[in-house]
């Protein structure tokens, strides 16, 4: 299918920054076939008209835990401790397939709305997640989050292992590489050596990238320390977890040891802001990883401790944070946090998106410049990263075919998942006493 796109500003999130007034974007099939300012000659099979809009690429949220949408402000105001052991690890006990697909495509279509195309998922239930992105159409990086909590290791056996190769079989690829599968470890203070040794060597022996979660708050980075004198970044090299393409999400405790490790090993960093914040874990250092060579993203990290997932929340919050921190106005331009958002974000999940030029997946959203909160318009990089929202996206194109438009979804019946919602996944994970 050929599509044009015209009459709106475009931001190309090329290397100079890009903002193409007067834009015209082809897209052919899945991908984005030409960018320029003169109208192209040919028909097409849809035009669409971005009069008043800014097209730009569609946001990677680049650490996600997207069934978790069904505990949105459950639990909330409790230490980090009370708070898994009491309100979250007991809901997710009770999950199954039907409850993880449902509230899967609760998350994305939330996160469509806001103006996300691509997504890394780390969760349980993951052939259930994929069947879920399969339907919604955006393309997603899936991984199990393997967790170890007794010495030894059978991989025959293993619930994580068995269920990474069966993900890795049945949807590794899927559809042109809609669904990519990476390999995981949930975090170093989940899990073992025997686990790590053998995430490793199935990430090496199928091509697979790799995501963990990394010195997230204090106490888990100190007892790693106090465990193996190494930071789990330098403890997890010795195994070789990070011989691959490898994405660490939060990363607020790191060190400069660390950051030295991740620019040479290409170890791009997920920062998690109002995550972070919310659970009281601490701002991760993300100017000065830059600064490091450290290539780095923005997430939302799950609902439960985000409590939404509109992506241009995590974007202003990104962007503004780190001056305030550092006491330093510039210590984050709007185009650094966009940039985060999008084409950094593809780099670390090995996907040729986030960019407005020929030849890239059709990754693509307009946000409606009209709107009130975006009026008058002096910067549309300082518009988008400081005063837009998701409500302000108007149209959401994944890989070449619109998915959201005008607050409609072509690939997800939300009137049905909130139906299913009320009145299967609900019940289920939280039982009347």
């Amino acid at each position: 299918m050929s599509i044009l796109i015209h009459n709106c500003t475009a931001v190309l999130m090329d290397e100079a920054g890009t903002v193409l007034p007067g834009a015209y974007v082809t897209v052919e099939g899945t991908k984005i076939a030409w960018v320029g300012t003169q109208r192209p000659q040919g028909s097409f099979d849809q035009e669409i008209d971005g009069k008043g809009n800014v097209l730009m690429p569609g946001f990677v949220d680049a650490h996600t835990h997207v069934p978790m949408t069904a505990m949105r402000g459950y639990g909330d105001g409790n230490n980090l401790q009370d708070w898994l052991n009491k309100y979250i690890f007991p809901v997710e006990a009770r999950w199954d397939d039907r409850a993880i697909g449902i509230c899967t495509a609760l998350g994305l279509a939330e996160l469509i709305a806001s103006g996300v195309t691509t997504i890394a998922d780390m969760y349980g239930h993951s052939p259930a997640i994929a069947q879920a992105v399969a339907e919604a159409g955006i393309s997603a990086n899936l991984s199990v989050g393997g967790v170890q909590f007794c010495d030894g290791l059978d991989p025959d056996t293993h619930s994580d292992c068995v269920i990474q190769r069966q993900l890795t079989e049945q949807w590794h690829g899927y559809n042109d590489g809609q669904i990519l599968v990476d390999a995981s470890i949930h975090g170093e203070y989940t899990s073992h050596k025997e686990l790590w040794q053998w995430m490793a060597g199935y990430a090496r022996e199928h091509g697979l990238g790799m995501h963990v979660h990394i010195s997230e708050t204090r106490s888990e980075h100190e007892a790693c320390l106090a465990r193996h004198g190494k930071t789990p970044i330098q403890i997890l090299d010795d195994y070789g977890v990070w011989d691959t393409r490898a994405i660490a999400a939060h990363c607020v405790y790191t060190t400069p040891e660390d950051w030295a490790i991740m620019a040479a090993k290409g170890i791009s960093a997920i920062h998690n802001p109002i995550s972070n914040l919310k659970l009281g874990s601490g701002i991760a250092p993300v100017p000065a990883m830059r600064r490091a060579g450290v290539n780095v993203c923005l997430g939302t990290d799950g609902v439960s401790s985000n409590n939404c997932t509109d992506f241009f929340g995590d974007l202003k919050l990104a962007a503004i944070l780190h001056n305030g921190a550092n006491c330093d106005p510039l210590a984050m331009l709007p185009i650094d946090a966009l940039r985060m958002a999008t084409c950094d974000g593809a780099r670390a999940l090995g996907r040729k998106t986030g960019v407005i030029q020929a030849g890239y997946q059709a990754d693509l959203i307009l946000v409606d410049f009209s709107h009130l909160n975006l009026t008058p318009c002096h910067s549309v990089l300082s518009n988008l990263a400081y005063a837009a929202h998701g409500s302000d996206v108007v149209m959401n194109m994944a890989r070449g075919r619109v998915i959201y438009q005008d607050g409609t979804f072509a690939t997800i019946d939300l009137e049905r998942v909130k139906r299913e919602l009320a009145d299967y996944a609900l019940p289920l994970l939280f039982p009347k006493q």
